[in-house]
């Protein structure tokens, strides 16, 4: 085997770094020279001579062609879609469960079945989440003691307090909310959600209201992607997006381990998050402007489409129940979402080796290894859904992404646990909270729900993003990162 030098990884990541510049520049590198060339030309021709050569009234329609086709350009453009603000929701610390008390009530509600608590117990170990997540009170009792009005108790705990908090940072009124849109997967009371929040602000009759029920963890952004289409149509207009999900009604008291498994990551939270198309009024203080969302539906598959399933176990009870072949799943559907965002983002020297990669493997050799496109190249930050360990190493492993790239995630998952649609803007939340978010900087929110669904955001930030005083790390964001260890011992 032919002996390398040790300069050889250096040389090549240079040679990839000029790849690179050249492949993603070329427009530049070739209409410079051009521009150049005929700036020399002009010289050496003279005025004289220039107006010789050029007809006036050619370039008087040449240029009137140009305006026309530029002014057409821009008016059948689509609105840009800016992101104001957002709340997270924060729980109250009598709402804390550290690992003590979950599996002190795991041992009394399942007493006659020591395998299920030890399975929970295992779990929890191995989970990624920390001392401080918190679920609703009607959970904290002994039994648990789930009914419509708990539900609705923390519906309008959760809800009403990030809708505060947004009234509060952004400065709007109620009767200034345009489109309302509400999901929550598993609490679909009547009247809805949304009717709730119309309801307790008194918004406008012809409000545009949403709820959106059943959708899973990616429920998020596909409200994100409903807000942007509604913004399309109708102008000069404000949308807010509520994304939670409410846990009391949702708690599993049985003993089937894939119904257990939700309990153990599942926790309180929610996001409100103000969107606009008012350019001229919201463009300059707005956080984030939307460029793409991108929707994978892998339902018309029998196993996709049962992998995460409400239903009954053999005594009756109701829980959520989660397939050994969910990660998988998520696997493949990520693998659809990428194939249609890759060249929404990508940059071309990374769609070009992509390219070549898959010409390669059609026509000379199956078995070389796909080109894997490098997405570091095409944003700064990854948002990645905390839905548990698991989802966030392989990932991390799939995008070869680096462990500050997912930190967020981590970090959330550790102090909030799964707060399911709504852990996207935790991790959001994170980055600012840290000083990380720039002027410029691109970020990649990366979802997945049941059905089974794969959805993808991605945002560009408008202006450099100041550590904020408050919000939901405001009094711990200090001592994170934290070292999470694979196993902790209960």
């Amino acid at each position: 085997m032919p002996h390398l030098s040790p300069q050889f990884p250096t040389m090549f990541k240079y040679v990839k770094l000029v790849y690179q510049y050249v492949v993603n520049h070329f427009l530049t590198c070739l209409l410079v020279p051009t521009m150049a060339m005929v700036l020399v030309q002009a010289i050496q021709l003279g005025p004289e001579a220039i107006y010789i050569q050029f007809d006036f009234t050619k370039t008087l329609c040449s240029s009137f062609l140009i305006f026309f086709v530029t002014i057409l350009y821009f008016m059948s453009r689509p609105r840009g879609v800016y992101l104001v603000d957002y709340a997270c929701y924060k729980p109250p610390v009598s709402c804390r469960v550290p690992f003590s008390t979950f599996m002190e009530h795991s041992r009394i509600i399942l007493k006659s079945e020591p395998k299920s608590v030890e399975f929970q117990m295992r779990i929890l170990e191995r989970s990624g989440l920390g001392e401080e997540t918190c679920l609703p009170p009607a959970i904290h009792c002994i039994p648990p003691a789930p009914n419509m009005e708990s539900a609705r108790k923390e519906a309008e705990m959760v809800i009403f307090s990030v809708m505060d908090t947004l009234f509060k940072k952004t400065g709007i009124t109620p009767r200034d909310i345009d489109i309302l849109i509400v999901n929550c997967s598993l609490f679909s009371p009547t009247p809805s959600l949304s009717a709730m929040v119309v309801n307790k602000y008194r918004m406008r009759s012809n409000i545009k209201s949403f709820n959106l029920s059943g959708m899973g963890c990616s429920a998020g952004l596909i409200s994100i992607d409903l807000a942007r289409d509604l913004l399309q149509v109708y102008p000069k207009s404000i949308a807010v997006v509520v994304s939670t999900e409410i846990i009391t009604p949702n708690y599993y008291r049985g003993k089937e381990r894939s119904m257990l498994l939700p309990n153990c990551l599942f926790r309180m939270g929610g996001v409100a998050i103000l969107l606009s198309n008012r350019w001229w009024a919201d463009q300059w203080r707005a956080k984030y402007k939307l460029l793409h969302v991108v929707r994978t539906h892998k339902g018309s598959d029998d196993k996709s489409y049962n992998c995460v399933f409400e239903t009954d176990d053999a005594e009756g009870k109701t829980g959520i129940s989660l397939s050994k072949d969910l990660m998988a799943i998520a696997g493949e559907a990520l693998k659809s979402n990428i194939t249609t965002i890759g060249p929404l983002v990508l940059p071309p020297s990374e769609q070009l080796l992509f390219l070549i990669s898959f010409i390669g493997r059609k026509v000379f050799n199956t078995r070389l290894k796909p080109y894997i496109p490098d997405f570091k190249q095409a944003f700064e930050h990854f948002c990645i859904h905390a839905g548990g360990r698991a989802v966030i190493d392989e990932l991390q492993k799939n995008l070869q992404l680096s462990a500050e790239h997912v930190e967020p995630s981590r970090m959330t998952l550790h102090r909030f646990g799964n707060t399911s649609s709504s852990s996207l803007w935790y991790e959001l939340s994170y980055i600012e909270a840290k000083g990380r978010m720039k002027k410029g900087d691109r970020i990649w929110q990366i979802a997945f729900g049941s059905g089974f669904k794969c959805n993808s955001a991605v945002w560009k930030c408008n202006k450099t993003i100041k550590t904020p005083s408050d919000g939901p790390w405001s009094d711990c964001i200090d001592k994170y990162p934290v070292h999470i260890p694979e196993v902790v011992k209960l």
